[in-house]
């Protein structure tokens, strides 16, 4: 019997370039017997490569029976890929194309986020690379303090800063804006940072909450950030130490959210627990599969294993 070929679509232009390269070796490492990987590149130029070799998307995509998305950020999650493929007609693991730039638009997610009743915090959207001093320091006092500023379209973290004072937003609004054109400023919410996972049409629920996971950074470190992510030293509690009802009210929100952004097979929400209650960061349409990723280790805390994940979102994707 032929085996199911199964394109992995990694690399690509985003800042998220490194993170997108591991996720991918991870679900070609990870890929079940039945299925014959492809391992498609993406250099940051915007060259496909398919097993090392320069190649067309359409000339690679009409010989496979399905596509895993593994890019992250731009292009990956913006749906611009998913255009692509559905061009093609080819299935594929995700989200499809509007809901995927929904949720990568930080700003936009999070205004479905409030129409759906998820709490979130006092936000504004800003132009970062064209404001004045008197535009900055009219957002500065707009915006509670301390802040936290970053790109609306990034992800993993990067360009995510911090600002404890006017010259610390300052330095952050003009770092942001090297990575997008629009930042977003957020009041910080001191508390807990804890993730929870979604996977659909898993044990007989159509969507089915993962255990929550309790993110507890580095000594030195206020927040998540990239380094904190993917340095190994974050401590990643699972099961988390909040009280049930907490962790009922994290799932809840992460179901809530999956469905305000329209989004498919799978996903991750982002919480800040604090005394005010819980509030929602952002979700992610194709959160990080590495092997560092908290998704796969909220699968395993309930008995679903990396490759058994990754064959009940592909036969999802094949039988759409």
């Amino acid at each position: 019997m032929a085996r199911t070929r199964v394109g992995v679509i990694r690399g690509g232009p985003s800042n998220e370039y490194e993170v997108s390269l591991k996720t991918g070796a991870a679900v070609l490492k990870n890929l079940p017997e039945k299925y014959e990987p492809v391992d498609i590149f993406i250099d940051k130029k915007g060259e496909w490569y398919a097993r090392g070799v320069v190649t067309r998307p359409e000339r690679i995509l009409s010989h496979l029976d399905v596509a895993f998305i593994a890019l992250h950020g731009k292009y990956g999650e913006d749906g611009q890929i998913q255009k692509l493929l559905a061009t093609h007609r080819v299935p594929y693991v995700g989200s499809e194309s509007l809901p995927s730039a929904l949720g990568l638009n930080k700003h936009l997610a999070k205004e479905a986020f409030k129409k759906h009743g998820l709490r979130v915090p006092y936000h504004t959207l800003l132009r970062g690379g064209e404001l004045n001093e008197r535009q900055i320091v009219d957002a500065y006092r707009r915006i509670p303090q301390p802040s936290v500023v970053k790109p609306v379209d990034g992800g993993s973290s990067v360009g995510v800063y911090l600002a404890r004072d006017f010259f610390e937003f300052k330095r952050a609004l003009k770092n942001a804006a090297l990575h997008s054109s629009l930042v977003l400023v957020e009041e910080f919410i001191p508390g807990t940072e804890a993730t929870c996972g979604v996977v659909e049409r898993f044990r007989g629920a159509a969507q089915y909450a993962l255990p929550p996971i309790e993110i507890v950074p580095p000594r030195g470190k206020t927040f998540f950030d990239y380094e904190a992510k993917y340095g190994g030293a974050s401590q990643e509690l699972c099961p988390a130490s909040f009280a049930a009802e907490t962790k009922r009210e994290i799932e809840r929100m992460a179901l809530a959210a999956h469905t305000a952004l329209g989004l498919r097979h799978y996903s991750r929400a982002d919480f800040i627990v604090s005394p005010r209650g819980v509030y929602i960061l952002e979700t992610n349409s194709l959160p990080g599969l590495t092997e560092q990723s908290l998704l796969p280790k909220a699968c395993a805390a309930v008995g679903l294993s990396f490759p058994q994940f990754l064959d009940h979102v592909l036969t999802l994707a094949i039988r759409k």
